[in-house]
């Protein structure tokens, strides 16, 4: 399993994102702590709190799902 940090500033960062990973045949999980949200779902994303760093999780070693989010990776 995957793990890396995203962060949104905007609500246009969460809709770019959910269309880029939605290309991808690939189980996302967004969250923080026990809190976690289907990644491709723009309603859930937006019921987090989105002023801090999540965790993205997903199942894959496909390099290209890093790549098309790379803008919005976060570096603890």
């Amino acid at each position: 399993m995957q793990q890396i940090y995203v962060k949104f500033n905007s609500v246009d960062q969460v809709n770019q994102f959910v269309n880029l990973i939605d290309q991808f045949d690939v189980n996302f999980e967004l969250g923080l702590g026990r809190r976690t949200v289907d990644a491709k779902s723009i309603m859930g994303i937006l019921a987090m709190d989105l002023s801090q760093p999540l965790i993205l999780r997903y199942d894959s070693d496909d390099y290209r799902i890093k790549e098309s989010i790379s803008s919005l990776l976060f570096e603890k």
